[in-house]
């Protein structure tokens, strides 16, 4: 069985070297669909469920919006976008350094790790950048 569950937050970032405009820095109201699956859990308070929406909801909150949501997202190993975010953070701004570049695929694996870090047992990560742009990763 599976369960999903949906949540947004708003991050900005930038693809330095990019080709197209998405090399400006720019923000992104995100969609995040969280899958998990499991076997239905068979008796007491939470039977007939894979696991309560209120307890994936605590922990997504915790992995992923809480540092994600109106932060700028930059990848560390690029010289111009890790000048912004320590500029900014000198600035007690919030920022999230990410050691990969902030493309909507490699956030869903990123998230997708964190995710089953923390002991979820996720499935698949879907993240829509745009109402019509996603990147989904299932693990491997």
């Amino acid at each position: 069985m599976k369960i999903t569950k949906i949540f947004t937050f708003d991050s900005s970032h930038m693809l330095d070297g990019h080709d197209g405009k998405c090399r400006n820095l720019h923000c992104h109201t995100y969609k995040l669909e969280i899958t998990v699956s499991g076997s239905l859990v068979e008796s007491g308070a939470k039977a007939g469920m894979v696991m309560d929406f209120t307890d994936l909801k605590s922990v997504v909150k915790r992995e992923i919006i809480d540092p994600f949501d109106h932060a700028f997202i930059y990848h560390t190993e690029n010289e111009r976008e890790r000048q912004i975010g320590t500029m900014l953070e000198g600035w007690q701004m919030k920022t999230l350094p990410l050691p990969c570049r902030t493309t909507a695929e490699n956030m869903a694996i990123l998230m997708f790790g964190r995710l089953k870090k923390a002991g979820l047992a996720v499935c698949a990560v879907k993240l829509w950048e745009t109402p019509t742009s996603c990147a989904q990763y299932e693990g491997e």
